[in-house]
């Protein structure tokens, strides 16, 4: 009879501190300043919605929603079609094993943007037929290379370090690469303002400026805004805040100031962008990206391992079917996260702007502007929102305007 091995003593004890320390993290990161007695859920969206609007945002992310689907199951088909004939293939690169892992890596990039690129066409379609696209399709097959050439760049450095300390220790790499490239991830979130500075410029709006300085004011920071043209490639309205530390700034796209919305709209946008920052919502996702990716790498290494591990190039595809499986399968998770935090940031901008009713306006504006369905099925509300649906953030300004009477 052969004898089992028993996992040390020492290793069920560090295991059992790492995940105290998660779960203890976790909570303190999942704290927000909303009040945990708030009732979001009940409104009915016929008040706020017209049949035709409800009908027709459905109609939109229904088809929207079945692409991504579709796409993700067929690159899910692609990297089990790779898993069995990449073994074949790095043995006859006669490259050396980082070598071939390099050339395995391209290949599954080029397939998996072969497979996608059918289902990105046709939701570049979709949204053309909704009037929510701007530009030519040679603009937009042409536009995204360089930051996809970036992208491959990054995956292929990825690759090579993972390698590197994988043929050393197959089931322990994940102990030094996750600190590197959580490194790299503060560097990049750190200089990404900079990476698309030629499409940017400060506010020249009076009225813009001016509710800058108001909200930098209520919110208690001094953080830049920018404005950064898009209305070449689009009509939707977003916002965003970027950055860390000395480099955090709140972006607001030009289609936000086209006059469709009204000042005090804007104003309810730039609040929740600088609540981002004032409620640290960057450095805490930084947080919750090392909270996710260190048992994320844990995974892909013991799994991997069982095969040999991914210091074997033919391994690569497996590696990164074994990914995107667990980032599926965490991806709820992650959403709850994001949510909490984005539900922070209205809060925040309702004590910040102090305009309820502007802010149910915006919401029902998105609808229009972006064809946001106000109350999503349940499985899309779990797998893809990361934003409380409209419906919640209308009732949060309800809510807000109930106890602030």
């Amino acid at each position: 009879m052969t004898a089992t091995r028993k996992r040390p003593a020492w290793g069920w004890g560090a295991a059992t501190i790492a995940v105290v320390v998660w779960l203890i993290a976790a909570y303190l990161l999942l704290r927000t300043t909303v009040p945990g007695d708030l009732h979001l859920s009940g409104l009915d969206p016929h008040k706020f919605f017209s049949a035709a609007e409800l009908a027709r945002t459905e109609r939109y992310e229904r088809f929207v929603r079945l692409a991504v689907v579709l796409s993700l199951i067929a690159e899910i088909v692609a990297l089990l079609v790779l898993t069995r004939r990449a073994p074949r293939i790095a043995r006859n690169t006669d490259l050396g094993p980082i070598g071939a892992g390099l050339i395995i890596a391209m290949i599954t990039l080029a397939v998996l943007w072969a497979v996608d690129l059918p289902f990105s066409m046709a939701l570049r379609w979709w949204d053309q037929r909704h009037d929510l696209t701007e530009g030519s399709w040679v603009d937009w097959l042409v536009a995204p290379w360089a930051q996809l050439a970036g992208g491959v760049a990054f995956v292929m450095l990825q690759v090579a370090v993972v390698m590197y300390f994988a043929r050393r220790s197959p089931r322990n790499w994940w102990l030094p690469v996750t600190p590197i490239f959580l490194a790299l991830a503060v560097v990049f979130l750190a200089a990404f303002p900079y990476l698309d500075a030629g499409r940017v410029h400060g506010p020249s709006s009076p009225q813009l400026q001016a509710d800058v300085r108001t909200l930098h004011k209520a919110e208690g920071i001094d953080t830049p805004v920018d404005v950064e043209k898009v209305s070449d490639l689009t009509t939707q309205a977003n916002a965003f805040s970027v950055g860390l530390g000395p480099t955090e700034r709140v972006v607001l796209w030009d289609t936000l100031l086209d006059g469709r919305f009204s000042n005090a709209e804007i104003r309810v946008v730039l609040a929740h962008e600088f609540a981002h920052i004032a409620h640290h919502h960057l450095w805490k996702g930084l947080a919750w990206a090392a909270l996710f990716t260190f048992p994320i790498a844990f995974g892909v290494a013991r799994i991997t391992a069982r095969r040999g591990g991914l210091g074997d190039p033919g391994l690569l595809p497996y590696g990164a079917l074994v990914l995107v499986l667990l980032n599926i399968a965490i991806t709820p998770l992650t959403n709850i996260v994001s949510r909490r935090y984005e539900s922070e940031a209205d809060w925040s901008a309702l004590t910040a702007a102090q305009n309820p009713q502007a802010q149910k306006q915006l919401m029902e504006q998105f609808a229009e502007t972006s064809l946001q369905q106000p109350d999503p099925p349940t499985w899309s509300y779990v797998f893809f929102d990361t934003h409380p649906t409209l419906m919640q953030r209308i009732a949060m300004a309800e809510a807000w305007r109930e106890r602030n009477r």
